[in-house]
């Protein structure tokens, strides 16, 4: 890091500590502050590229991955703003440039915020809201051909569904979590997803679980948007190792993602799909080639390679992050583990740290037929973190064998003193936070 950029670390977070303090609650869902914001800044919502607005509950950050690899891959320049960030809140802001984007620096995103606390003056506001405001300034600001948006939480309340007329609206897959926000059922939350849905605009759908599918064909015809299912109007299938992507304009013949996982081919699918249901996007076969196998999104089934940690667990043993956090979450990453565990058998120990508002039973009893060996830790600094004896508690219920660790260099340390015939295979998982904070102090963090 240059001297510039380190002075303005501190302020930075200096800013973020003071916009944080604007309301009392991290998350209060709804749309009135962020329509008196972005008025007071001159609507920037109305001055952006074309835009894409993906929301689901899983899937949607990898789906955003390959989007824009595809479209950066077709010469295209293209803004993205995700959440939440793994290490440094600058991941959630990527600006588009010729070559292939950027993360947005500091002094950028001070600027950016700065305008958004003076126009809001003091008023209550969630900092995820003036988050939002920020990365739509800055898309207005910077030139670029298509902005990549991704819900925060919901849908029909999030602070991003101020977009009035994206070009697509992607859903992901919708599961169970967060049901304090969004509803006690799939039904409902399928309901608050699926209110991204603009009018005469097209819906691009992954495969959804039976309850959730009926809301989003409703609204669609409601809002008189084409529909585009996975499984109806577009199929994605894995032949000999390869993607195979199908709709009503043909067949693509393309390589496996290098992201792991057959869930990857899926979301890889939906970004396909998406691109093709769009008239204004001719990409080219080269393009989704290149932009399938480049797609990169950390703590996604992530192999740790590199880093302080692999010296700390049992020699040659592999180590994962996941950031999987919910029910359907956790099947996925069971799922490559099962493929991983064909190919090359190893043990298996999970090393969990969860957040308090999450179903730790559910989240774990997917892994239940793969390992018996839970190491529960902590996720420091994060307010609501599960204690360690809590989750070790539902492990237990599950009748696997757990231990509590101080933290992951401690459970790492205390694996490297166990006797193994053959290394194992480690998958540290349970939380974003917790694996932001674990590609930190493996000094990894996504660039």
């Amino acid at each position: 890091m240059n001297a510039s950029a380190a002075s303005a670390q501190p302020s930075l977070d200096d800013l973020i500590a003071r916009l944080s303090d604007l309301h009392p609650s991290r998350i209060d869902l709804g749309l009135d502050r962020m329509h008196r914001l972005l008025a007071e800044l001159d609507h920037p919502e109305r001055r952006l590229p074309p835009v894409i607005h993906v929301a689901g509950t899983n899937g949607k950050g990898s789906t955003v991955a390959y989007l824009r690899a595809i479209l950066e891959a077709a010469g295209l320049r293209v803004h993205v703003f995700t959440s939440p960030y793994l290490v440094r809140i600058n991941e959630s802001f990527r600006l588009g440039r010729p070559g292939g984007g950027m993360l947005v620096s500091d002094d950028e995103l001070c600027g950016a915020f700065e305008r958004c606390e003076r126009a809001n003056a003091g008023s209550p506001i969630t900092f995820f809201e003036i988050k939002t405001a920020a990365a739509l300034l800055l898309f207005a600001d910077h030139a670029a051909d298509v902005v990549l948006l991704e819900v925060g939480l919901g849908g029909r309340l999030d602070s991003t569904n101020v977009i009035e007329t994206p070009v697509a609206a992607v859903l992901a897959p919708i599961s169970m979590d967060h049901t304090e926000f969004l509803g006690e059922t799939l039904t409902a939350i399928a309901g608050e997803k699926a209110a991204i849905i603009k009018r005469n605009v097209p819906v691009i759908c992954a495969e959804q679980q039976a309850g959730a599918m009926p809301v989003i064909e409703a609204e669609a015809r409601r809002m008189r948007a084409p529909l585009f299912a996975a499984g109806e109007q577009w199929h994605v299938t894995v032949e000999r190792g390869r993607l195979v992507y199908q709709d009503e304009r043909g067949l693509l013949d393309l390589p496996a993602p290098r992201l792991f996982g057959r869930h990857q081919f899926d979301n890889a699918g939906l970004a396909i799909a998406t691109l093709r249901s769009v008239d204004a996007f001719r990409i080219s076969h080269a393009a989704f080639e290149a932009g399938i196998v480049n797609a990169d999104w950390p703590a996604r089934m992530q192999r740790l390679s590199t880093g302080a940690l692999l010296e700390l667990g049992p020699p040659g043993s592999e180590v994962w992050l996941d950031g999987g956090h919910n029910a359907e979450g956790g099947r996925v990453a069971a799922a490559a583990l099962g493929d991983l565990e064909e190919r090359v058998s190893r043990p298996l120990v999970l090393m969990v740290g969860m957040m308090a508002t999450k179903d730790a039973r559910a989240f774990l009893a997917n892994f239940a037929g793969l390992t018996r060996h839970i190491i529960a830790v902590p996720i420091p600094d994060v307010d609501n973190a599960m204690a360690p004896d809590r989750l070790a508690d539902a492990a237990r219920v599950l009748g696997m064998r757990v231990e509590v660790a101080a933290g992951v260099a401690a459970g790492l340390g205390a694996l490297a003193r166990l006797a193994y015939e053959v290394p194992p295979r480690i998958l540290i998982t349970g939380s974003l936070y917790f694996a932001g904070h674990v590609l930190k102090i493996n000094g990894t963090p996504p660039a």
